[in-house]
């Protein structure tokens, strides 16, 4: 049985945003098959992570606007049948 290689990237802080072979199922043995990309320069290593939190930071920070303002809007459903 012949399985074909995927192209995954890699988030790590060591080797962020770099491309490497790997197989298809997460389960397998064959973990990884070797890099695509060639390595980044160490002023890259350190900026992109940092980038990723900021990324992450922000969607958390809407993800928890979008609850608050759902919250609200229920509050104000609930007070306007109670008293109307």
């Amino acid at each position: 049985m012949v399985v074909e290689a995927v192209v995954r990237t890699s988030w790590t802080s060591a080797n962020p945003g770099r491309r490497f072979l790997s197989c298809p199922q997460k389960g397998s043995r064959c973990r990884f098959l070797g890099w695509i990309d060639p390595p980044m320069c160490a002023r890259s290593m350190l900026i992109i992570p940092g980038l990723l939190r900021n990324i992450n930071n922000a969607n958390y920070q809407v993800a928890s606007l979008k609850m608050c303002l759902f919250a609200s809007w229920l509050l104000f459903v609930v007070v306007w049948v109670f008293f109307i």
